[in-house]
């Protein structure tokens, strides 16, 4: 615990968040972005310290959004969703997945607010550009980059974590006259619920964590591992179904094949860009199959599709594959506040590697090998660690109503970290779905059982039978689609 409390900025412990400046809501619309629809709400500015210690701090603005409930006389506890990421705007994420939530909106209002450094709220955006992004940088670029990146920043990013974000959503629910909330994180996101919980126990009704990060585990050193053991379920699963297995008879050796071609002669592509229609020249390596393939075992639509592209790209048609890569890294550039992803990293999870006996062997056994582990490392060499608390690596004790989702096919939070975090949770229950990937909130009948949990804030009762009917997207056998 010593070298925790060494490494904090300024830790806060207090069980108080900094008295809450009024919010003034007005009518607006929040999307997810083009092509979205938009959603009615109201939005306001929640006026926040860039220090919580400093006594005259500098303010910044922190983007606030309501979805009002569909009910004439909502319940005074709303339903406040936090993104992952780390980086992705709440808001951003609630538009694209509002569907899930709607029954919870039925006789709630959600509570939406970008974490500091993301969406609106002081966003800490660094552009790197898309080649850098889609390259495998050597240690003198990324070093260049993050400079560039620190150089670029509007606010010192020290300020920019997860022990100071709690204090800014309890800000808001006594600003907004809330008289609880409940929760729902996703991936990083669960590590901000679990710390709300953990500070305001008292100002939590319920948490749902999907995708659930424990929080004493840290974010990157098994990140490779997890990733392997889910492409390697993936080829099991083709080779287990008997359409997938005569089509792709050999799926396993031709990925090994493609992996060692693109690693010692990397290929030129030259394709329409999928989201512009641009042409556009890829250089397709070791780096960028891996990065597709890591990308597209979140969800089992994309994964779908993995045996099939892996196979024509290794048959010699790279532009199936190249297109999806493109698509998916781009999404995730469009999504994520980089310079926020880069505070949360170097402050929480980057620093404490060294006390994580990290296997390199193991890393490099796996298709994406260590080069995630070296990068941040890289990056967190120079860039400033912020604030920590020094409990929040300490996994939560609560009685608390928790709901834990897990996908059994996520290739980056299996259904043991959910077990991990549920150690000291007096009152939960663990819901794994059956050939589901990274987030579960959309997936079959899980928005009723989400619904009725947060309706009677208990887990006794739930009917979970459901979850047994889930399937995963058959395989494509071909690019009309799955067989009949």
């Amino acid at each position: 615990m010593c070298a925790v409390v060494a490494l904090c900025l300024a830790c806060l412990v207090t069980a108080r968040a900094d008295p809450a400046e009024p919010v003034q809501l007005e009518d607006c619309r929040i999307s997810a972005g083009p092509g979205f629809p938009g959603i009615k709400a109201r939005c306001g500015i929640l006026l926040r310290p860039l220090d919580p210690a400093a006594r005259n701090s500098p303010h910044i603005d922190l983007h606030v959004a309501v979805v009002p409930a569909l009910s004439l006389e909502p319940q005074p506890d709303a339903f406040v969703p936090i993104a992952g990421g780390p980086g992705q705007a709440s808001s951003d994420f609630y538009a694209a997945y509002a569907g899930a939530f709607e029954d919870i909106r039925r006789s709630r209002d959600i509570v939406l607010l970008d974490q500091r450094g993301t969406g609106e709220s002081a966003a800490l955006d660094c552009d790197l550009g898309d080649d850098f992004l889609r390259a495998e940088p050597s240690t003198e670029e990324t070093l260049a980059a993050t400079r560039d990146c620190l150089d670029a920043l509007p606010y010192d990013p020290r300020f920019f974590t997860t022990s100071v974000a709690v204090r800014d959503l309890e800000a808001l629910r006594e600003a907004l006259g809330y008289t609880q909330f409940n929760l729902y994180g996703v991936s990083y996101g669960t590590r901000v619920a679990q710390h709300y919980l953990r500070r305001y126990p008292a100002a939590t009704r319920s948490v749902i964590l999907d995708g659930v990060v424990p929080p004493q585990r840290l974010l990157g050193p098994d990140i490779a591992v997890e990733a392997q053991r889910a492409l390697d379920a993936i080829f099991a699963r083709c080779a287990a179904d008997e359409a997938c297995r005569a089509r792709f008879p050999r799926l396993r050796d031709s990925f090994r094949g493609l992996y060692a071609r693109l690693g010692s002669s990397p290929v030129t592509v030259e394709l329409p860009h999928p989201r512009s229609g641009h042409a556009t020249t890829l250089t397709l390596g070791r780096a960028e199959l891996a990065g597709a393939i890591r990308l597209m075992s979140y969800h089992p639509n994309t994964v779908a599709l993995l045996p099939l592209l892996l196979q024509t790209a290794a048959d010699g048609n790279f532009v199936p594959l190249a297109a999806q890569y493109l698509m998916a890294t781009d999404a995730v550039g469009d999504a994520l506040s980089l310079g926020m992803h880069n505070a949360v990293m170097c402050t929480e999870d980057v620093p404490f590697f060294d006390d994580a006996d990290i296997d390199e062997d193991a890393l490099r056994q796996t298709y994406i090998g260590p080069m995630l582990v070296r990068t941040m490392r890289t990056v967190c060499s120079l860039w400033p660690a912020g604030v920590r608390d020094a409990d929040l690596g300490v996994p939560l004790a609560t009685d608390k109503p928790v709901l834990l989702l897990s996908g059994d096919a996520d290739p980056i939070t299996p259904p043991a970290y959910a077990e991990q975090a549920a150690v000291d949770l007096a009152n939960a229950a663990h819901l794994v779905g059956h050939g589901q990937g990274h987030g579960m909130a959309a997936r079959g009948c899980v928005p009723d059982i989400m619904a009725d949990f947060v309706a009677r804030a208990a887990i006794d009762g739930l009917d979970t039978d459901c979850l047994a009917r889930q399937y995963a997207m058959p395989f494509f056998l071909d690019f009309s689609g799955p067989a009949p």
